[in-house]
């Protein structure tokens, strides 16, 4: 696996879906440097629809007048071949959305199309060191569809669990604070879906035990607090959580490139060679470590019984969307 080059002097970054909710949010934030660093400057390649292209522009304005130093240039475009040519990093955001009536084969096959054509234009078009995160649901599914239909090096194919575990690791220090917090380590296996598997022990001090209470808590509603973290934000906005999301992308991309710097982090990558059982042939969220565009399985995690447990519910559905997606 070759590491990401340190010395590009403008940093192509290509946005899916990027007139949407999720793209509007992120792109400045990319703009600003806390993607890549102060010091890189980026340009912007952003995608979506011919029928968003009015509202691209619109984006394209808003950036332009935000007059961010490090923000190269902003191209708009409703071709895949002219957002990835040449593109070092990827965020894939564009996905179809499941259709009131819709079978979930249904939406696996034709987001098995899309995934598909846009994975050959990247491994034709991009730079062959390009990292790709797919945020569009059925993430890890969409993640195996582009990585394995479009040729690509799997090692530079992940999908989105960060945002799950920014708000694990939320959710623990609001109920441990600060102190307790810090011998905590969350990690997420699995799906993103509500068969993923929050976990605040496995990789965890032994140092600091968890009182009863805490231990009820984190072993009971904790799990279903994440697993349904953004339909609660969508019930109570009316939209999703497109903030949030944006700053994972950006947590997941900053630590891949740049590295988590020993921290152990959450990413749905694929499956081969890792120590917890997992079979091969999925994109499975897992605890990793990064350095340099370089991912790495963390080891010692200690599964319980009951992690185990729900660990293959998410991956036996894994499995069921990889047979459905027709793979």
């Amino acid at each position: 696996m070759a590491a990401f080059p340190s010395n590009l002097p403008v940093l192509t970054v290509a946005i899916t879906g990027a007139a949407g909710q999720i793209g509007y949010s992120l792109a400045p934030l990319i703009a600003q440097g806390l993607m890549f660093g102060p010091h890189q400057k980026v340009a912007l390649r952003l995608l979506d629809l011919g029928t968003a292209q009015d509202a691209l522009s619109g984006v394209r304005m808003e950036l332009l007048d935000c007059a961010l130093p490090l923000l190269h240039s902003v191209d708009i475009t409703a071709d895949p071949h002219v957002a990835f040519t040449g593109a070092d990093a990827a965020v894939l955001c564009g996905a179809f959305p499941r259709r009131p009536g819709m079978e979930r084969q249904d939406l696996l096959l034709t987001n098995a199309g899309i995934f598909k054509q846009q994975g050959r234009v990247i491994r034709d078009a991009a730079a062959a060191h390009c990292r790709v995160l797919v945020v569009g649901n059925p993430a890890n599914t969409n993640a195996l569809i582009l990585a394995t239909s479009g040729g690509l090096n799997p090692a530079h194919v992940s999908a989105l669990t960060r945002l799950d575990h920014n708000r694990a690791v939320g959710l623990i220090a609001a109920r441990l604070g600060p102190t307790g917090a810090a011998h905590r380590q969350a990690v997420i296996w699995g799906n993103h879906s509500a068969t993923q598997v929050p976990d605040v022990e496995s990789l965890s001090s032994a140092a600091a035990p968890l009182s009863a209470d805490d231990a009820a808590y984190f072993h009971g509603e904790f799990i279903p607090q994440v697993q349904q973290r953004g339909a609660e934000v969508m019930k109570l906005r009316g939209l999703s959580s497109a903030l949030s999301a944006a700053k994972a992308i950006v947590d997941h991309m900053r630590d891949w490139i740049l590295g988590s710097e020993g921290r152990v982090v959450s990413m749905a990558v694929p499956s081969a060679g890792n120590p917890y059982g997992v079979p091969a042939g999925l994109i499975y969220s897992f605890p990793v470590t990064c350095a340099a565009g370089v991912w790495h399985f963390a080891p010692g995690a200690v599964l319980t019984e009951d992690i185990k447990r729900r660990m293959d519910a998410s991956t036996a559905e894994l499995v069921e969307e990889r047979t459905l997606a027709g793979l």
